[in-house]
């Protein structure tokens, strides 16, 4: 229940940004629940791997090299969900960044008020 609950905050939070950011164009929700689908199998299959084979990069940028990773799984993202389309690599970082940060920040919220 917990990762269906994680899934729709995601694709609210997706398919809001899609309304203020111009570079990212979301035209159905249900595309944004395939979104979120997509990119939470992505996050546990393909981004592990990739951080592993640019630990050495990101240890050179103290980190800052996972938001490239970040956006290039936005990107890849939008290559598998039809109806979801990004406008170049940095509206991908954007969008990563802002859907990362508000999902943490309601997923947070939404723990507390399960734990009271």
């Amino acid at each position: 229940m917990n990762f269906l609950l994680r899934l729709v905050i995601t694709a609210v939070v997706a398919f809001v940004l899609s309304r203020f950011l111009p570079g990212i164009h979301i035209y159905e929700f249900t595309t944004a629940l395939l979104l979120a689908l997509v990119l939470a199998i992505l996050n546990a299959f393909l981004k592990p791997l990739l951080v592993i084979l640019t630990l050495p990069i990101t240890i050179f940028t103290f980190g800052l090299f996972l938001f490239v990773i970040n956006a290039c799984i936005i990107m890849l993202a939008a290559k598998f969900v039809d109806g979801f389309k990004v406008d170049g690599f940095w509206w991908a970082l954007l969008f990563s960044l802002l859907l990362s940060t508000l999902t943490s920040l309601l997923n947070k919220k939404e723990r507390k008020e399960n734990a009271n």
